[in-house]
């Protein structure tokens, strides 16, 4: 994929470090209070073209490759994740889905929409099943009056839910498991269909302004072309190859806060003062800051790799999990270290420090724990290595 002209994307990443420092920090402070993004902020957001950075130009976004769209990630976790969370949906897991399952008339009919700012959202887990698909009691059932699907069900921890126009919901439509977790299937649901309703947001330890929530399907009637690919029994292929992009954005997340976090720490050691000089001078504050630049710069490097390698059209399942797990895992110790940074200070809600800390435990567990990705990953190289031998 070719992307953005790279001189044209260097113009846009240099607006768009200033609009995150200039603009989106300092409404950091009203975002907390108030647990939302002011809306005039998600309209400049939509106007910057932030919703549609993945979608095709030819159907009104940005059409940026994935390194591309991986460095602005990056650009705007420096600030709050809110700001990220609200727009990551659209550009991450549903229009990769789309991009790789759609059929020409659902790439027509949502790409424009989500391009111009419509929010999407991922239903995929459930309060009884998020990695094991197996488990997954939403069911689509054909409509016994004609063309279509009946879906019930209730989705669980669904980013964006309270404000997003459409779903993309992964429903059962086989009752027995079947292999290649060909028993689920992805449909696309517009979230005013009747029967749809979208519980409170949930009370979180972090990410202010970012808004999960329940998804409970009530006899949900779509119609047949909701099926995304137009066919059955492919819906865990598309949310997991959606996913890749998913845990690409938040490895870039993770990458983002975390020099947020250290530049943080950098200005405080070198303003706080103990024994008559900077703390900046004590080795042991120096061991800290150094190791986390090391994390971070090893990060970017993997950003980088990982993203050249999927636009150069390598299946980057192994490698996009063991960025997620390593960006995600190196920006905990950061934030840790941060903390540790500021002393007493760090554990008071009036410093960043203590937001940082919190904020940053979700990166570990959505898109896939780092558990269940250790698992992936050591499954695939044994499985690669078996195919050698």
């Amino acid at each position: 994929m070719t992307g953005m002209d790279p001189e044209l994307f260097e113009q846009f990443i240099d607006q768009l470090e200033r609009y995150v420092r200039e603009r989106l920090i300092p409404a950091e402070r009203e975002v907390i209070e108030a647990d939302r993004i002011p809306e005039p902020i998600v309209n400049e957001m939509r106007d910057m073209g932030l919703f549609g950075l993945t979608v095709p130009e030819d159907y009104g976004g940005a059409g940026l490759s994935t390194s591309q769209y991986a460095r602005v990630v990056k650009t705007m976790a420096y600030a709050a994740p809110a700001f990220r969370s609200i727009f990551s949906i659209n550009v991450g897991m549903f229009n990769s889905a789309i991009k790789n399952g759609g059929t020409d008339a659902q790439k027509a009919e949502w790409w424009p929409r989500i391009a111009a700012g419509e929010i999407a959202c991922f239903g995929l887990t459930e309060p009884g099943s998020g990695s094991d698909s197996a488990a997954m009691a939403t069911t689509a059932k054909p409509d016994p009056g004609g063309n279509g699907w009946i879906l019930n069900g209730t989705k669980r921890y669904i980013t964006n839910a309270p404000h997003a126009s459409v779903g993309l919901i992964m429903a059962r439509t086989e009752k027995e498991n079947l292999p290649k977790n060909a028993h689920v299937s992805a449909f696309i649901v517009p979230m005013d269909t009747p029967g749809v309703t979208v519980g409170s947001p949930d009370h979180k330890m972090g990410q202010a302004g970012s808004h999960i929530a329940d998804v409970i399907l009530d006899d949900v009637h779509v119609p047949g072309d909701a099926l995304l690919g137009g066919e059955t029994g492919k819906g865990f292929v598309f949310a997991m190859k959606s996913l890749d992009n998913g845990r690409i954005s938040v490895g870039a997340a993770s990458t983002g806060y975390a020099r947020r976090a250290l530049d943080s720490a950098l200005r405080y050691a070198t303003e706080r003062k103990a024994f008559g000089e900077p703390i900046a001078n004590f080795q042991l504050i120096q061991q800290m800051l150094a190791e986390s630049e090391t994390e971070i710069y090893a990060a970017e490097c993997m950003m980088a790799d990982v993203t050249a390698r999927a636009d150069a059209g390598e299946n980057i399942l192994r490698k996009a999990a063991a960025f997620k797990v390593f960006a995600s895992e190196m920006c905990g110790r950061v934030v840790d270290r941060v903390v540790q940074i500021y002393g007493g200070a760090g554990y008071l809600a009036e410093y960043d420090a203590e937001r940082f800390f919190r904020d940053a435990r979700i990166y570990r567990i959505y898109e896939g724990t780092t558990q269940i990705l250790q698992l992936q990953i050591a499954k695939h190289m044994l499985r690669d290595f078996a195919a050698q031998a």
